[in-house]
């Protein structure tokens, strides 16, 4: 028959509290067991032969605590007695009870949280309150029309005010002999001009007004001889019909 008996402490020898649980027990067994292992000896006779004898130990401490038969005989015992009294004692007096903390790295030191709490309760609106009420958020109040010589206090031109002229367009429109001169670049009339276009077929001149989006400067001169067509009364097919030429 096997020595089943313990010498020694097997509270002490896991790391463990004499009152833990069977749950902590085999929790803090298994640590032990991954730390001191053989197998990471790594090839050292001595140290692989010291790992074995500290697991044996381990071994035995947790066989002895699984069992609830035994695990009673021993708190029942003076040795037993013993370690439940310390354990006592070190809760009485406030030291804390090193074998019942977890193992591992500390954890890190406390910090300063990165974000903070603001306060928008002020930014609150109840359900159904009117809009035309004062804002809830202090802030410049509205612009008038006629401000007079005030300086504008708000951030809402922040790259400087902006100069606009009146006018239909910035670009200067042409005559009506820079239009005939423009030469095309696209369609079936590439190379000509645009009189030219204009004697041969007016109504491309309508398509090229109202069509062309990527060149504004044709667009503008085709505009220019299709004013000058309404004006002397020049007769052009419907778009369908340009649109089928084309």
């Amino acid at each position: 028959m096997p020595d089943l008996r313990f010498r020694g402490d097997p509270y002490h020898e896991l790391g463990v509290s004499p009152h833990a649980t069977n749950t902590e027990i085999k929790r803090r067994w298994r640590e032990l067991a991954r730390e001191h292992h053989p197998d990471r000896a790594a090839g050292d006779a001595d140290e692989a032969a010291r790992l074995t004898r500290r697991m044996a130990r381990i071994n035995a401490a947790y066989d002895l605590l699984r069992d609830p038969v035994r695990r009673a005989s021993y708190d029942s015992s003076p040795a037993g007695r013993r370690a439940r009294a310390g354990d006592a004692e070190r809760a009485e007096f406030g030291e804390p009870d090193v074998s019942a903390q977890p193992s591992g790295p500390p954890p890190p030191p406390r910090t300063r949280p990165v974000t903070a709490r603001f306060d928008t309760t002020t930014a609150f609106r109840p359900r159904n309150a009117r809009l035309n009420a004062a804002p809830p958020l202090r802030g410049h109040e509205p612009r008038a029309r006629s401000h007079g010589d005030e300086p504008d206090l708000r951030a809402s031109t922040p790259t400087g005010p902006v100069h606009r002229r009146r006018g239909r367009s910035s670009i200067p429109v042409p005559t009506l002999q820079e239009a005939r001169e423009t030469v095309l670049n696209f369609g079936r009339f590439h190379g000509y001009t645009l009189g030219e276009v204009e004697l041969i077929d007016p109504a491309y001149i309508d398509w090229v007004a109202r069509t062309i989006t990527r060149d504004r400067d044709m667009v503008m001169r085709a505009q220019v001889i299709q004013e000058n067509l309404d004006r002397t009364g020049v007769a052009r097919p419907s778009r369908a019909a340009a649109a089928a030429g084309f």
